[in-house]
């Protein structure tokens, strides 16, 4: 069972950002089964390479697009991203240097996930609907 599914709970009403967080989900449930089975370790530093860089190309959509409407919350929204790339960078380093972070990892990434989209990115759905 996937750590964390798809539902419209965590729709932002924008099909693009839609889609980039399932995406994001698919990232974070690959870690979860890959731990389920003991290959964790094996698949961490590939999955932090795919979060780093994907959410690079979904943060800035999400930012162009809400500069483009004048998004009020943009400013904070913008801080929030800015947050997680330091934190999974840091991870990375961590990882690097040999610490084993894995579970902790996943519930960071899952617990990050649930919170930013459902509160921070749900936010911005009606301003960038208009």
């Amino acid at each position: 069972m996937a750590l964390l599914t798809w539902s419209d709970k965590f729709s932002v009403q924008v099909k693009q950002f839609d889609d980039e967080h399932k995406k994001l989900i698919d990232i974070v449930n690959r870690l979860h089964d890959a731990m389920k089975v003991g290959k964790g370790k094996d698949v961490l530093a590939e999955v932090l390479k795919s979060l780093i860089s994907y959410t690079q190309n979904h943060f800035a959509a999400e930012e162009k697009l809400m500069k483009a409407k004048n998004y009020p919350g943009y400013e904070e929204h913008k801080k929030e991203h800015n947050q997680l790339v330091m934190q999974v960078l840091d991870v990375q380093k961590q990882m690097q240097s040999g610490v084993v972070l894995s579970q902790a990892v996943m519930s960071f990434l899952k617990n990050w996930l649930e919170t930013h989209i459902q509160g921070t990115d749900k936010k911005y759905g009606p301003c960038l609907n208009q």
